[in-house]
């Protein structure tokens, strides 16, 4: 595992073990590790082309395809700087992204899933007059490869990512990255769940989220298969895995739930995945309950990862966790990671005490494009602020509590969001919940429950709630005032509940 260099992984993978599968999709296409290699040499002859050479920065949206690994490999050994962004995007934000990275290529997809982004890559390109535009479809462009420059390892430290932030709230932030952060957080995933060559791992998530490229790192170093799904549909997903023999579920509490209530209809299938060692969790964190749930139901335990797109994959849980960890905590940090805990006064939160995480760590970002936004980001000891709340236990487990700006102030005092949403989740007729502050003129603020039901027509009210949370010892004074009743909650591409969209919608209820 020395290696931390994207291309160079892939060069030696052909070389070792080119027959071996590196990834298979829904339709059953697959790709070897040779097969990577020399396609990603043929994708880069026709990209050197168009211009595209080491530093050259390269926007690009595809779906999690299997040309989306090949143009990650070809722009690798490039030495391309990668710009993937989120398919949830749209025009004013990509067009935000391009001009602060100064792309020159943006590559899309023509129509996915009802949307023309090859019209607004092109929209896109009309504000910009040197940004090229490249559609593809199941076809990346290809080229002799023989009049390729020898490879060029980057220098150490050399930017080779810019991973955007969503976008939910004000402009995206763009996070740079290098293949050695990359591998860091490939490598504690690797450790964490003890990976080889005979684990298959399912991709769901976005390739264009940070745990894409981290994904296909990993995958390289320990021989693991990736499974990939270009978008979650619960019925054939379901059917994928299981026929693909996924050794792992997830990857992430939206997508483990469906696959929970799956299984729960389909009680044949028992497990639903014979070979899961775990299902993954990652970009929000878990229910206590959902965790209980898939072991007794799913027959294996719910494995939880911390982290975000400036630093992915801090932390993870690990099978030899006891049941309590596994259910209200993410795990223990990687190597080399240093986390602490920051009360609001300032001082250091000693294990069990609340504070606002804060971390140094192989795998954090080299800072934002925009330079401005790392004064606020980074405090006076070079600690990047996460915004989230936890505590930390005897053992070292991260238990994520809330998030600094989704604590509720009602006459004063302060309502953790979290803590009421995960004795909700508990309630039989909810599905799902996002709890959150609406302005209220006598108290400031009153907490509302936004509630997914489990059966449209048997809604609870908010009087059985409250008394749901009575018995469950909650304080009356975190009881939500107002309840709304919602199909599906708005969710980014990673799974994280959109609460400012949600603020907007309810604030004047």
């Amino acid at each position: 595992m020395e290696t931390a260099n994207l291309w160079s992984l892939v060069a030696q993978q052909a070389a070792s073990r080119p027959d071996a599968l590196l990834a298979v999709d829904e339709h059953g296409r697959t790709l070897s590790r040779g097969e990577l290699s020399g396609a990603a040499e043929r994708v880069a002859a026709a990209l050197m082309n168009l211009g595209v050479g080491p530093g050259t920065v390269v926007s690009w949206i595809l779906p999690t395809w299997l040309e989306a690994i090949v143009l990650v490999g070809a722009l690798a050994r490039l030495g391309a700087v990668q710009n993937p962004i989120l398919p949830i995007l749209r025009e004013r934000d990509v067009s935000f992204i391009v001009k602060q990275t100064r792309t020159s290529l943006l590559i899309t997809p023509g129509v996915w899933r009802g949307f023309d982004y090859a019209a607004m890559a092109r929209a896109v390109a009309d504000n910009s007059r040197e940004l090229q535009v490249l559609v593809v479809d199941r076809a990346l462009p290809e080229a002799e490869p023989s009049h390729l420059t020898c490879f060029a390892t980057p220098p150490p430290n050399a930017d080779g990512w810019y991973f955007y932030t969503s976008g939910t709230t004000g402009e995206p932030k763009g996070a740079r990255h290098t293949d050695q952060t990359i591998a860091a957080a490939a490598r504690h995933m690797a450790m964490a769940l003890q990976l080889s060559a005979a684990d298959r791992l399912p991709m769901i998530a976005p390739i264009t989220h940070v745990a894409g490229p981290v994904f296909l790192m990993m995958s390289l170093y320990c021989g693991t298969t990736l499974i990939l799904d270009e978008a979650f549909e619960v019925a054939r997903t379901a059917e994928l895995l299981r026929s693909q023999q996924a050794t792992f579920g997830g990857t992430g509490a939206p997508f483990i739930t469906q696959l929970l209530a799956y299984q729960r209809a389909h009680p044949q299938l028992t497990p639903l995945l014979p070979l899961a060692r775990a299902y993954l969790s990652g970009g929000a964190p878990k229910s206590p309950i959902l965790a209980r749930e898939v072991k007794l139901e799913l027959k294996a335990p719910v494995l939880s990862s911390y982290g975000m797109t400036e630093a992915p994959m801090l932390t993870f849980n690990r099978f030899d966790d006891d049941d309590v960890a596994l259910a209200t905590t993410e795990g223990r940090v990687g190597p080399d990671v240093d986390l602490i805990l920051v009360k609001s006064e300032g001082a250091r939160a000693a294990p069990g005490e609340e504070g606002e995480l804060r971390v140094k760590a192989p795998q954090m970002m080299k800072g934002y494009l925009n330079a401005a936004l790392n004064v606020e980001a980074f405090d006076a000891d070079g600690y990047f602020r996460t915004g989230d709340l936890g505590r930390l236990d005897q053992r070292g487990n991260v238990a994520i509590t809330g998030r600094l700006k989704d604590i509720i102030i009602r006459n004063m005092e302060n309502i953790s969001a979290k803590e009421v949403e995960d004795l909700l989740f508990a309630h039989p007729k909810v599905a799902d919940v996002a709890v959150i502050g609406v302005p209220d003129t006598r108290t400031g603020e009153r907490v509302c429950a936004v509630i997914v039901p489990k059966v449209s027509g048997n809604t609870p009210d908010l009087a059985e709630l409250c008394e749901h949370l009575g018995r469950l010892g909650l304080s009356k004074r975190k009881f939500p005032e107002q309840i709304e009743l919602i199909d599906a909650l708005p969710r980014t591409a990673t799974g994280k509940v959109q609460k400012v969209e949600l603020r907007k919608r309810y604030a004047g209820s």
